[in-house]
Formats: C-alpha cells, sequence, structure tokens
C-alpha cells in the first residue's frame, strides 16, 4: 500500500430529510403510542402489523405528492423483478391484508396499527421522510355512525393527552360536496377530470401551509415555489377559481351552521344531499356524545391530499399556540387525519367494501410534546448514583436496586472520572437528584442525597472536594436506611 494513500473515512451526515431521535422525543412517542393504543383497545379494536415493504402494485398510487417521478414512494426492484416499496402509510396495506383474508376475518373489521411510514417527499420545516404514524379503522360498514365513532376516537387520543387535552379541533368535511362543486363548474367526470380534480383537492390541502394566494396560482396556471421548483395548476378560470375558494370559506363556528351554508352552495342535487345527511348524522352522534363544535367542527376547507378518500374526511387540529427557541409564536396545526375511502379493498376484490380510519403522525406530536418538555422546570432524568469508591461498586449497584424497586429511575456512574466530573455528568443527564457515598459516608453508615434543582449552577460552582465538603448545599445526609425517603423527598 502506498504511504501517501490515505484510509477512507466517510463523512458523519444524515441523510436529508430523515432525523435522530433521543431522550424526551422517544419518551414522547412512547407515552402517544400508549395513549393511542388504550383508546382504541377500550373501543374493541385489534392491534395488527404489516410488512413495511408492500408491493408498489398493492400500494396503489394514491399520495399528494405523485406529481414527482417517484410519485413519493421509496422503492426498489426484488430478485423476483416485482418492484417493492416501503409503505406511505398503514391504510394501503391493511386494503391488501383485508383482501388476502377477507373470508376468516369478522366483518366490520376493526383494527390499528402503528410504526413507521416512508415517503420520498421534498423535506422542510416539520417534513420529514421517515415518521411514525398509528391508525385505527373499521373495515365493512358504510353506516356514517362509523365515521363518527372515528371522530370519538381521534378526540378521545386528544383528550388522552395532558397538555393538550382542552386545546384541538376535529375538522370534519366530505369529500362529495367537493365532487359536486368541481362537476357544478364544468370539470368531466373522465380521466382527464379525475386528474384535474386531483389537482384541486391537493391544492386545497396545502391551504394552511400556502395561504388563499398559493392556493389560488396552484388552482389556475400554477406556483413556483421558494427554491424555483414549479408546480402545474389545475387550469381553472378566474371565476371558478373564486367558487373554490368561496367553498373553502363556508365554515362557521356552529356545525349546524355550516351546513346550512353549504346547502344554499351546493344546491338539492341527489350528491350533496346524500353527503349532508351524513353530516347531519354526525352532527348528532357527536352532540350526543358530548362533542361540542369547538372540539369537533364542520370545515369544507379540509380536503385531505391522500387520493382514496370517497366520503366524511377529517383532520385532529392543535389550537395551543407555544414559541420556539427564537422566542417566535408557533402554532402546531394539523397532526392527524382520516376519513372514509370505500374503493381501496375494491382494487383487489373487484366488489366495493366500505372503510373508514383515523390516523395520527405521532412523530410530529411528540416533538411539540418534547419541546414544552424541555421548558420544564422539572428534572426527569435518572437519580445517579456516584461511584466515589471504585472498590464499593457492589454497593452502589445495591442502592440503584433499591431505588428502581421502589419505581424511581436510577443508575450509578459507570466512568472512571472524579466527582467534578460525575457531578457534570449529572446535571447532563437531567438527574434530579445524586446520591453520595464516600469514605466518610462509608464509615459512618450514611448515605448523602443532592438535590440536583439547580443542578447546572452548582455543578458550574464545584471545583473539588475540599469545597464540597465545606459547603455541602442542597443535600441531605441521614442513615443508609433512609435513603429512599430521602431521595422520594426530592421530588
Amino acid at each position: 500500500m502506498s504511504k501517501n494513500k490515505k484510509n477512507f473515512r466517510p463523512k458523519a451526515r444524515r441523510v436529508k430529510g430523515f432525523e435522530d431521535r433521543s431522550g424526551a422525543v422517544l419518551r414522547s412517542e412512547q407515552q402517544l403510542l400508549g395513549a393511542a393504543a388504550s383508546v382504541f383497545d377500550a373501543h374493541g379494536f385489534e392491534p395488527l402489523a404489516t410488512p413495511s415493504f408492500e408491493y408498489a402494485d398493492a400500494l396503489g398510487k394514491f399520495l399528494p405528492d405523485e406529481e414527482r417521478p417517484n410519485e413519493g414512494v421509496f422503492a426498489l426492484e426484488d430478485d423476483d423483478r416485482q418492484w417493492m416499496a416501503l409503505r406511505y402509510d398503514h391504510t394501503a396495506p391493511l386494503a391488501r391484508f383485508v383482501a388476502q383474508n377477507y373470508d376468516g376475518l369478522a366483518k366490520p373489521f376493526r383494527r390499528y396499527a402503528m410504526g413507521s411510514v416512508w415517503r420520498n417527499e421534498k423535506p422542510g420545516p416539520g417534513r420529514f421522510r421517515e415518521f411514525i404514524q398509528i391508525d385505527a379503522d373499521t373495515v365493512g360498514s358504510k353506516n356514517p355512525a362509523a365515521d363518527a365513532e372515528m371522530i370519538l376516537l381521534a378526540a378521545e387520543v386528544m383528550r388522552a393527552i395532558p397538555a393538550i387535552s382542552s386545546n384541538f379541533t376535529i375538522n370534519i368535511n366530505d369529500r362529495r360536496l367537493l365532487d359536486v362543486l368541481l362537476t357544478d363548474i364544468g370539470i368531466a367526470q373522465n380521466e382527464a377530470g379525475d386528474l384535474q380534480k386531483g389537482i384541486v383537492v391537493r391544492a386545497i390541502d396545502k391551504l394552511d401551509r400556502l395561504g388563499e394566494r398559493g392556493v389560488e396560482l396552484l388552482l389556475g396556471e400554477g406556483r413556483k415555489d421558494e427554491s424555483g421548483d414549479f408546480t402545474k395548476g389545475a387550469g381553472l378560470s378566474p371565476a371558478d377559481i373564486e367558487t373554490v375558494l368561496r367553498f373553502t370559506r363556508t365554515g362557521c363556528d356552529q356545525r349546524t351552521d355550516t351546513l346550512s351554508a353549504l346547502q344554499g352552495l351546493l344546491g338539492t342535487s341527489e350528491s350533496a344531499s346524500s353527503a349532508l345527511n351524513e353530516l347531519k348524522l354526525i352532527d348528532n352522534l357527536l352532540e350526543k356524545s358530548g362533542i361540542n363544535s369547538q372540539q369537533a367542527r364542520f370545515e369544507p376547507s379540509i380536503v385531505r391530499g391522500l387520493g382514496y378518500y370517497t366520503g366524511p374526511v377529517f383532520e385532529a387540529d392543535i389550537t395551543l399556540q407555544t414559541t420556539d427557541d427564537k422566542g417566535r409564536p408557533v402554532r402546531f396545526g394539523s397532526v392527524g387525519g382520516g376519513g372514509r375511502y370505500d374503493g381501496l379493498v375494491a382494487r383487489f376484490k373487484g366488489v366495493e367494501v366500505p372503510a373508514t380510519g383515523f390516523s395520527f403522525g405521532i412523530s410530529r406530536l411528540a416533538a411539540m410534546l418534547a419541546g414544552f418538555a424541555s421548558k420544564d422546570e422539572h428534572h426527569n432524568g435518572p437519580v445517579v448514583v456516584l461511584a466515589l469508591e471504585p472498590e464499593h461498586m457492589d454497593s452502589y449497584f445495591a442502592m440503584a436496586s433499591e431505588l428502581r424497586a421502589n419505581g424511581i429511575r436510577a443508575e450509578v456512574y459507570m466512568g472512571t472520572s472524579g466527582m467534578k466530573a460525575q457531578m457534570k455528568y449529572a446535571d447532563k443527564r437531567n438527574a434530579p437528584a445524586v446520591v453520595i457515598v464516600g469514605e466518610d459516608e462509608r464509615k459512618a453508615g450514611t448515605v448523602t442525597v443532592k438535590n440536583l434543582a439547580l443542578g447546572s449552577k452548582m455543578s458550574a460552582e464545584i471545583t473539588d472536594n475540599a469545597r464540597w465538603r465545606a459547603e455541602r448545599p442542597a443535600q441531605t445526609t441521614d442513615k443508609r436506611d433512609q435513603l429512599l425517603s430521602m431521595v422520594k423527598a426530592v421530588f
């Protein structure tokens, strides 16, 4: 080997659109998944896990980003020359599972699923190419009550999250109402018309992000984004664009008022009447279940970007406001959605199998909750047992085991550094307390517990053992058998 030849060292870098998650974010994810699963279990839904990969033709072409060349999925060709793609949601794999196991399933089939999904979309703030979703679906029921139940499930999951329990709204619409409107303005009911409708739906779905002006451009000739990329529009006339935008503005504070406004805009066609009557039934069931118009409202601007919805659609919107790292106001917006998709299973079986479901984007919601946790002054790391005398590691292990046996997270310091470094370690671990047993404590049969409510400040001030022993700030020393009570007093 040439002396001048350097060993290859890859650059440490994260793939664009993917994220590393740790600590508070992962804990928030676990809490959210547990809370949602408990709600779904209580309603009689059964868990189901499907593979990360599905055959690409089984997934179908329903993504809102389908104008991209690879249609929004990550795909590869297997040894049998069949194209496989990472699932982009849990609904399309459910349709495949139901079609494959249809005769053996109790119907309606009620299941929930959780896990990562992948979308080959343009990443941006809050938009990742891999994220966790949890879904609940009912397959085999035409009853609008099944849609109402999905909205109730979404509300119950929101209520189960303390930070946002009263700061949410479930926005509800029906895709058939937009279909009626688009037919009225002259969009053809053929393949070309379906493509045009798809562009309109995807444009309206970006209303929150782009505002009316951005959507107006997408409904017309098209829009160029900040990067210079151009998205072709739906090609509607200015008058038709205004009609579509007027439809999106129809939402009122009360659900019944929105229904009246939609009735006036759409008239009494059979399709419009059918959709409005189902929304009236959903309104009644929600009212009887104690879900008011602030918690669940009819909002015609909600259309959902996925192409397989055929009836009611809904989105969970977080109304809570907070600030970012620079103190600027942040509103979190939509964290989940769903709707009725009566045609998805029919792709496999050739006959309609009605279905409805709801999905939460756990990753985005977890990041939000972790942000709140980072602003919380309370320490949520483990209690750290300092290892000041390595030859007595067995006694440190015994103390940590005692704390864990009583429901307290605890660890023994595993490094070889001195006291100052161990204190700094505990501070970085966000520890609520440290347990100290050095030579003096061991000989006296005592243990010292130091409260780290001011951990960062105190660890910066401590420079050596002598100063520590002279000042002993915010700490308590007592007999070894009082360890548990002293640590509990910290919380």
